[in-house]
């Protein structure tokens, strides 16, 4: 998987956006986003999801545990399955 920065810096690019373009319409600050192309590791969560929101970028949490839960849901919302 590519690293978080590399994939931020190829969207904002293809969606021919500066670093100034993309803060201002996530309405963050400029040196957010240079920090998270950069690989700054405590950019706040809600901070990053301004970034990717306007990037069109979405974030999917796995684990085993969530996969079991989804499994758990679907067999009680479809008993015939």
């Amino acid at each position: 998987m590519e690293p978080l920065p590399e994939i931020v810096k190829k969207h904002r690019r293809m969606s021919g956006l500066s670093q100034a373009e993309l803060a201002k319409l996530a309405g963050v600050g400029k040196t957010v986003v240079f920090d998270l192309e950069h690989g700054k590791l405590s950019i706040r969560f809600d901070t990053l999801t301004k970034i990717l929101t306007v990037l069109n970028i979405r974030i999917d949490f796995d684990s085993p545990l969530l996969a079991r839960m989804r499994a758990e849901t679907a067999s009680t919302q479809n008993p015939s399955a």
